[in-house]
């Protein structure tokens, strides 16, 4: 069975030239890490870094690197609180503002987690949590308010009988 030979194909400068580096825009570990390391590749032998500052230099990045965790921990706390708060909102009187500056009120039904800000669903509108300007107070009657308008039958401290709320009787002992 015979062979083809294999004609070889030129470059199209793929690799031709070497691939750039975007700068980074923030400070973190990996570049405080190069920089160290490229102080001490060109560090003067007649006089080395001082052990003292290499230390400091290390706690330096540790601290910082402890700030990051700490930023990361916070702003993933307070998406929980925002979404604790959101869910909160469900079956409650809300109010916000419109496009228009005016004050609606409605009741909000279902909350979005789909975005970085829950959404507040009022009314079929999908409203952004910290676009809701107020909660309000249930009135006597709402459903769901456990009110139905009608007074309490909690006791009055008398039966109408003289009974005091104690149970003795009013008459002379």
């Amino acid at each position: 069975m015979p062979t083809d030979s294999v004609t070889p194909v030129a470059a199209t400068g793929m690799y031709t030239t070497p691939p750039t580096r975007a700068p980074k825009q923030t400070m973190d570990g990996e570049m405080f890490m190069h920089l160290l390391v490229t102080q001490l590749q060109n560090q003067d032998p007649s006089s080395p870094m001082d052990t003292n500052q290499m230390i400091s230099q290390s706690t330096q990045l540790a601290m910082m690197e402890s700030i990051a965790t700490m930023t990361t921990t916070s702003e993933e706390n307070f998406s929980l609180q925002m979404r604790g708060v959101a869910a909160a909102l469900v079956g409650q009187q809300v109010s916000y503002y419109g496009q228009d500056g005016a004050l609606i009120t409605g009741t909000a039904t279902s909350v979005s987690y789909a975005g970085p800000v829950p959404q507040v669903i009022v009314d079929g509108k999908e409203i952004p949590l910290d676009l809701i300007a107020g909660i309000n107070a249930a009135t006597p009657g709402d459903p769901g308010s456990g009110d139905d308008g009608a007074p309490s039958s909690g006791g009055s401290g008398t039966d109408g009988a003289g009974t005091g709320a104690t149970g003795t009787s009013g008459g002379a002992a």
